[in-house]
C-alpha cells in the first residue's frame, strides 16, 4: 500500500488497497477520491463552481446581510464562515490516516468571539473514508456554532443519464422541505421524497437548495445507473441539504448542523434556530462516512 505523504500540492494523499484521497490544508478539504480504477467521484473544482468539498464553520449558509449579534455585538460573517479559507496545520499523517487543526486567533476573534479548536480527521479503511470534525470549546463562556460538510459528487456517477440518478434515503422523509429566498431560509415546500427515494433531475436546483431542516435519515445511498454508488453516512448533524447547479455536472449531499437564517430572524446568535452549543472545554463531534460501494 502506498505511503501517505504530501505531493507537488503540499496536501495529504491517504491510501487503502482500494480507495486513493487527497485533502489539503487549505480548509482541510478533501479534493479527492479515486477508486483503484482511477474513477474520481469528487467534483473536479472545475469554473463554474471551484471548490470540492469546502468545510462550512462557524456558520451554515447566509446571515442576514451577512452579520449576526450576539451579547448586544454586530459581527460581519461570510456565507459559509471561514474555514474553508483557512490554511489548516497537518498535525498528523499516516498511511491511512491525517489530522488537521485551525485554532482561533485574532482574525477569527474579530468576527466570531470564541476561542475554539476545530480538528478535522480523515480515516481511510477499506473502501470508506471516515471524517470526524471535532470542534472544542477553549473559552471560559458557552459558545454558539453551526458546522458542515459540503462535498460535491459527479453526477452522475459513470456513464449513466442524470436522469436515472436516485438518493435512497435510511428512513421515509415526509417532513416538507424549506427553500431558499434571497438566500435566507424560506417557504416551505411539500418533499419531493416519494417514501425513501428522491429521483434526481436538474430543476430541483431552479431555486437553489434544498434543506432538510426536519430529517429523519442519518445514512443514504446516492446511485446512478451505472453501477456505481456511494453510501453516506453522518452522526452529529442533524440536517440535510442538497445542492447543484443547473448545468453543472455535480451533486452536493451536505450534512449540516445549523443552516441559514430564517427570513425575518432578529435574534442574537444563541437564539438562532439550528444552532450548536459547546459549553467550557466541551468537544462536540461531527462524523461523516463515505462509502464507495
Amino acid at each position: 500500500m502506498a505511503e501517505s505523504k504530501s505531493d507537488e500540492r503540499e496536501g495529504v494523499t491517504l491510501s487503502s488497497d482500494s480507495v486513493t484521497a487527497f485533502i489539503s490544508p487549505k480548509g482541510a478539504e478533501l479534493q479527492s477520491l479515486r477508486d483503484r480504477d482511477g474513477v474520481d467521484y469528487l467534483w473536479a473544482g472545475e469554473p463554474i463552481w471551484p471548490k470540492h468539498s469546502p468545510l462550512l464553520f462557524p456558520i451554515v449558509g447566509r446571515l442576514a446581510n451577512d452579520r449576526y449579534a450576539y451579547r448586544g455585538e454586530s459581527y460581519a460573517m461570510p456565507k459559509h464562515g471561514f474555514a474553508r479559507d483557512r490554511l489548516f496545520e497537518i498535525v498528523d499523517a499516516g498511511p491511512h490516516s491525517a489530522r488537521f487543526t485551525l485554532r482561533s486567533d485574532a482574525a477569527t476573534r474579530a468576527v466570531f468571539p470564541f476561542d475554539f479548536l476545530l480538528t478535522v480527521e480523515f480515516t481511510l479503511s477499506g473502501r470508506r473514508l471516515d471524517i470526524r470534525h471535532g470542534v472544542t470549546n477553549l473559552g471560559a463562556d458557552d459558545m454558539y456554532f453551526s458546522i458542515g460538510a459540503h462535498p460535491a459528487f459527479r453526477w452522475p456517477l459513470g456513464e449513466a443519464a442524470k436522469e436515472q440518478s436516485r438518493l435512497h434515503f435510511e428512513r421515509h422523509e415526509p417532513a416538507p422541505i424549506r427553500r431558499l429566498v434571497g438566500g435566507l431560509l424560506g417557504r416551505m415546500k411539500d418533499s419531493p421524497v416519494e417514501g425513501r427515494t428522491l429521483s434526481l433531475r436538474e430543476e430541483l436546483f431552479a431555486d437553489d437548495a434544498i434543506i432538510f431542516d426536519a430529517l429523519a435519515s442519518g445514512r443514504l445511498v446516492y446511485c446512478c445507473g451505472s453501477g456505481r454508488s456511494l453510501e453516506i453516512a453522518w452522526e452529529g448533524f442533524q440536517h440535510l441539504g442538497l445542492w447543484s447547479k443547473p448545468g453543472a455536472d455535480f451533486l452536493c449531499i451536505e450534512p449540516w448542523r445549523g443552516y441559514d437564517s430564517p427570513v425575518g430572524f432578529a435574534g442574537e446568535l444563541d437564539e438562532k434556530p439550528g444552532i450548536a452549543h459547546a459549553r467550557p472545554g466541551e468537544t462536540l463531534d461531527f462524523i461523516l462516512r463515505i462509502g464507495v460501494e
